[in-house]
């Protein structure tokens, strides 16, 4: 089920020119109504293609305001049901609350690293560029190959 934006909560991120769920939504769906021409609710974010959305609940972790929310399938939150994230700056907090109206709250990590911390190329030698043009090398030939005969049937 897509996302979609609770305007009573939206803030649209205090007025700036991108709010945090456009800058962190992968398919680029989320969009802020500046005048309220598209939506009727000026300053609001809200998810201009639903169909299109991944459910991939970035949006949802990163809203500050806790404004966006997914109406999740009936086999992981039946109807009356509700999943909401609530991310600090070292976790998450997700609170699930059942349609009977019982409530649990799960804390999770979200990082080992600091933020920005993290080297994609740890452990990899620099390319030698003077071999780019022979056809068969790649950045990740240092790596040991797989032997895929033992996944290989015959």
């Amino acid at each position: 089920m897509p996302t979609f934006v609770r305007t009573d909560k939206c803030d649209g991120c205090k007025g700036q020119d991108k709010t945090a769920c456009m800058y962190i939504c992968p398919h680029d769906l989320m969009k802020l109504d500046m005048d309220g021409s598209e939506t009727g609710h000026a300053m609001k974010a809200f998810n201009q293609e639903p169909e299109q959305c991944w459910e991939c609940y970035s949006c949802i972790k990163i809203c500050p305001q806790q404004a966006i929310e997914c109406r999740a399938y009936a086999d992981i939150v039946p109807l009356g049901g509700s999943v909401q994230p609530l991310r600090g700056t070292d976790s998450i907090m997700w609170t699930i609350k059942f349609r009977n109206g019982n409530m649990k709250r799960f804390k999770f990590p979200i990082r080992t690293t600091p933020e920005g911390s993290a080297d994609p190329t740890a452990g990899f030698s620099d390319p030698d560029k003077s071999r780019l043009d022979d056809g068969g090398h790649y950045f990740n030939e240092d790596v040991h190959s797989t032997d895929m005969s033992q996944f290989v049937s015959s």
